[in-house]
C-alpha cells in the first residue's frame, strides 16, 4: 500500500477508536444537575465512565461548571467542578445537565 494512502487511513482508523474530542466551546459554562429521579443523586466520578470510582452524589439543582466533554461509548461525559467548591472536580453524564 502506498505510504501516501496508508498514513491518512491509519489516522482515520485510530480516530474512530479514540473518539474523545472535546465539545465546542459553546456548550461549556455553568449548568445544573437536572432529571435525577427523586431520592437518587447524579454520581460524580473520577473518570469518564461507570467503571471509575464515585467521588460524590449530586442532587438536582446542584450548580456545576463544565470544563470539557468527551464521548465514551454511548455516553457523553463532562469534566465538571462544583460551582461553590471549584477544587472538587470529576466527571458526570451530560444527559443530566441543563443550562442555568
Amino acid at each position: 500500500m502506498s505510504r501516501a494512502i496508508f498514513i491518512p487511513l491509519a489516522a482515520f482508523v485510530l480516530g474512530l477508536f479514540m473518539n474523545t474530542e472535546p465539545t465546542a466551546a459553546a456548550s461549556l459554562g455553568r449548568y445544573e444537575v437536572f432529571g435525577v429521579e427523586e431520592g437518587d443523586m447524579l454520581k460524580m466520578r473520577a473518570g469518564p465512565g461507570t467503571g471509575f470510582n464515585v467521588i460524590v452524589g449530586l442532587p438536582n439543582g446542584t450548580a456545576l461548571r463544565v470544563h470539557s466533554c468527551e464521548q465514551t461509548g454511548g455516553t457523553r461525559w463532562c469534566r465538571v467542578s462544583l460551582d461553590r467548591a471549584r477544587s472538587l472536580k470529576g466527571y458526570v453524564s451530560w444527559a443530566y445537565l441543563r443550562d442555568r
